[in-house]
């Protein structure tokens, strides 16, 4: 997700969780329903890592923003 975007209340975290969950099985959802029901079993093992990746960019990316402005300790 590259838009930036300020999150002040649980409220707007579980809007951003749902709209970068939607980003995410757009992108990659698609691949991997298709690699279940046509590719090999390698085809369904990368959709699936793509899938995994996808998800773990996405909550480091959360992660750096929360870290953002805080006191170093």
């Amino acid at each position: 997700m590259q838009k930036t975007m300020e999150i002040d209340s649980r409220g707007d975290f579980g809007l951003w969780a749902i709209e970068a969950a939607k980003q995410i099985v757009s992108e990659q959802g698609f691949d991997l329903a298709k690699a279940a029901r046509d590719g090999s079993e390698q085809d369904l093992r990368s959709a699936g890592n793509a899938l995994g990746q996808a998800i773990t960019n996405v909550l480091l990316e959360v992660y750096d923003g929360l870290l953002e402005g805080a006191p170093e300790a």
